[in-house]
């Protein structure tokens, strides 16, 4: 007994000092990325540079947080867990039916709408995959992710489709506040997402079924629904920056799947700042305003773009180990 009471405090002392390192390494580096740019990065501090990135990382916003709906439903093991490798894949499917019913003659009501189902088609054949037959669903949406970049080619045939409506023209020039809709768009959409997770019972259940999927469906919460939904939910965001992603190219533009980089590393990167190592909304937004300025940065350093990819690349392998070691400290 007496060797049995000695481990415990140790066991929680181990645990709450490799929580504390990860934490405290991310903010560090976080802290110390955006001082050396203050310091080197001419205007990087400017309000219109701020207002600039917070802009440009509306697109990404709204994907990091469909992916993390899925990695809070379906549990944060990157192996196992929940993962959608075809958001991307799937945004760039959207941009492209988006941007050809707009060339056909098709409203923006029409032609949202037809978007808006696409991704939820695309979301529910994930979670036909996932959860009805059993597929991990890193092996899943890996191979929905191809299905998707397949079909848009093929809607496209690898070529830029442009587009303009009123609604484009609104997102791309609108303003408010001498503020981009944009920048709006990400502020009320990352607001909404924190109710929605951290405020409501739809919330508390989703977290309860990823982190205890077996309590939960003792609880009797429908599991399988919860996690199916975070699927369709992911399509719907991809489908809703498709959108946004049209109305700053005015087209539809082959190599959407580049953005899956910055997604996984922008959703992970929000696991960081949880007590359980599953995204928040907070830490979700962080990190992809965190990304956006380190992309900035570099632009204003006239470095090239490729090390962003790399930087990103070492944070999610950084990100993985960490959080797989202090799991590890506290099993």
């Amino acid at each position: 007994m007496a060797s049995a009471s000695a481990s415990g405090p140790k066991g929680l002392a181990g645990r709450g000092i490799a929580t504390f390192a990860v934490r405290a390494g991310a903010f560090g580096a976080f802290v110390a990325v955006i001082v050396y740019f203050i310091l080197f990065a001419p205007g990087f501090t400017s309000p219109f540079n701020i207002f600039n990135v917070v802009e440009q990382s509306a697109i990404l916003g709204v994907l990091a947080f469909g992916m993390a709906i899925v990695i809070i439903g379906g549990g944060s093991n990157i192996t196992e867990g929940g993962i959608d490798l075809s958001m991307a894949a799937n945004m760039g499917l959207c941009a492209a039916a988006y941007a050809s019913l707009l060339q056909a003659g098709y409203s923006d009501l029409v032609s949202v709408a037809a978007v808006l189902l696409v991704g939820a088609v695309v979301g529910a054949v994930n979670a036909l995959a996932v959860v009805g037959l059993g597929i991990l669903p890193l092996l899943a949406t890996l191979a929905v992710m191809n299905i998707a970049g397949g079909a848009e080619l093929t809607l496209t045939e690898n070529t830029v489709v442009p587009a303009s409506s009123p609604l484009l023209a609104f997102l791309m020039t609108g303003r408010f506040l001498d503020v981009s809709v944009l920048a709006w768009f990400l502020i009320l959409f990352s607001g909404l997402m924190a109710v929605a997770i951290h405020y409501t019972g739809v919330g508390l259940r989703l977290y309860a079924v990823g982190g205890h999927p077996e309590a939960a469906r003792a609880a009797g919460l429908g599991v399988r629904r919860y996690v199916s939904l975070t699927y369709v939910f992911a399509g719907l965001c991809a489908a809703i920056a498709s959108v946004l992603t049209v109305s700053r190219l005015s087209a539809s533009t082959p190599g959407s799947n580049e953005m899956l980089l910055s997604i996984l590393a922008a959703a992970l990167l929000g696991t960081v700042f949880s007590r359980r190592f599953v995204p928040t909304v907070g830490g979700t937004l962080l990190s992809v305003l965190f990304i956006g300025f380190l992309s900035n940065g570099f632009q204003l350093l006239n470095v090239s773009s490729y090390w962003v990819n790399g930087v990103q690349g070492a944070l999610i392998l950084l990100v993985v180990a960490a959080t797989s070691f202090a799991r590890g400290q506290e099993a």
